[in-house]
């Protein structure tokens, strides 16, 4: 019996994969949109990790993946588990319809499709901020009609309700990370998300604005003593790996950090990695007087203002229970490790 992965060759999946080669013997199967992309990821590996990899062409937001009738049978009766990791990482309105089509219709193709398999295990990569407007991150399912920020947050939470109402058919299982940002043990990142996309839309307004003005000070709005709560892909990784054996059936993990670093200690080490000596931060009550290139600035990055102004706090007993008798520990972030992912993101740039 095979493992089944969607979003492979993504910045998570990848580091999946090769948890996977590494921790199991099991065939597996990864779907692609774009088969020259995923078969230089397979080609990354030592070439008897190679021989157990196979490249699957289609697409989530099709039934059976968009497969000929022939070669999707071909899979039948050899999937025990799929891991379904694929989604479109984007909070604007105007992608809403796009954004659903993805999270919320590829997931029902997608649990649709385990089931023609014949898949036993069905595991669900979701959000630890489908926690919206809520005050605490459980891990249980919230209402569907749960307050959110965005329609991402949003598409995640019906999309969990979806994974929920298939409980009958095959063993369902939640994964909840928080922000995900590179590796603690090296840095190494390959996302254009969240925090990164953050530091990028900085370092971008830096180089096109503030280098021509250098005695400009440019504030961003935010609260000093919220938290981002970040979560090293490795660590992931290495959780989403021990659930192929230990995720427990209608149960939901959340993947987050219990001491997460504030926005004011994260954003003085993008600054300075950065370079920005001109950037400040500002509370949001303070914003009144801001400047028209400062609006810009803020405009760039407002997206990110649900994640800037709160301080998020997750509950995670399941994933400690998990984690015990193996050797992943439960995170501890501290604030070296997190400097040296940020100045690694900027060096690679």
């Amino acid at each position: 019996m095979s493992i089944f992965l969607t979003g492979a060759t993504g910045f998570l999946g990848g580091q999946l994969l090769k948890n996977l080669l590494r921790d199991t013997e099991e065939e597996l199967y990864i779907l692609a949109r774009d088969v020259e992309k995923a078969e230089q990821l397979v080609q990354s590996f030592e070439a008897k990790a190679q021989s157990r990899v196979h490249v699957v062409e289609g697409d989530v937001t099709a039934p059976r993946f968009g497969m000929q009738d022939e070669q999707f049978e071909q899979l039948v009766g050899k999937v025990s588990l799929v891991y379904h990791l694929a989604a479109l990482v984007r909070f604007d309105e105007e992608l809403r319809d796009l954004i659903f089509s993805i999270n919320y219709d590829g997931t029902k193709y997608v649990l649709d499709a385990a089931t023609q398999l014949g898949a036993k295990r069905f595991i669900y990569v979701s959000t630890a901020y489908t926690v919206g407007k809520g005050e605490r991150g459980l891990e249980q399912l919230y209402p569907l009609d749960h307050p959110t920020h965005n329609p991402y947050e949003e598409s995640k939470v019906k999309s969990e309700h979806l994974v929920f109402d298939y409980a009958d058919r095959m063993e369902v299982s939640i994964f909840r990370p928080a922000i995900i940002v590179g590796d603690s043990r090296t840095g190494e990142a390959d996302s254009k998300f969240t925090l990164y996309g953050f530091m990028r839309a900085l370092d971008v307004f830096k180089r096109r604005v503030a280098l021509r003005n250098p005695d400009s000070t440019y504030r961003v709005v935010g609260n000093e003593q919220a938290t981002s709560n970040l979560v090293p892909v490795n660590y992931v990784a290495d959780i989403l790996a021990l659930a192929a054996e230990k995720a427990e059936p209608n149960t939901v993990y959340n993947i987050t950090n219990p001491n997460p670093a504030t926005n004011f200690a994260i954003f003085k080490m993008i600054k300075a990695a950065l370079q920005f000596d001109q950037l400040d931060i500002i509370r949001p009550n303070e914003r009144h007087d801001l400047s028209e290139l400062e609006e810009r600035m803020n405009a760039a990055i407002s997206v990110f203002d649900p994640y800037l102004s709160r301080d998020f706090q997750f509950d995670d007993d399941n994933t400690q229970a998990l984690l015990q008798g193996t050797p992943v520990e439960h995170l501890n972030l501290d604030d070296d490790t997190l400097n040296m992912i940020i100045r690694a993101y900027f060096k690679t740039k």
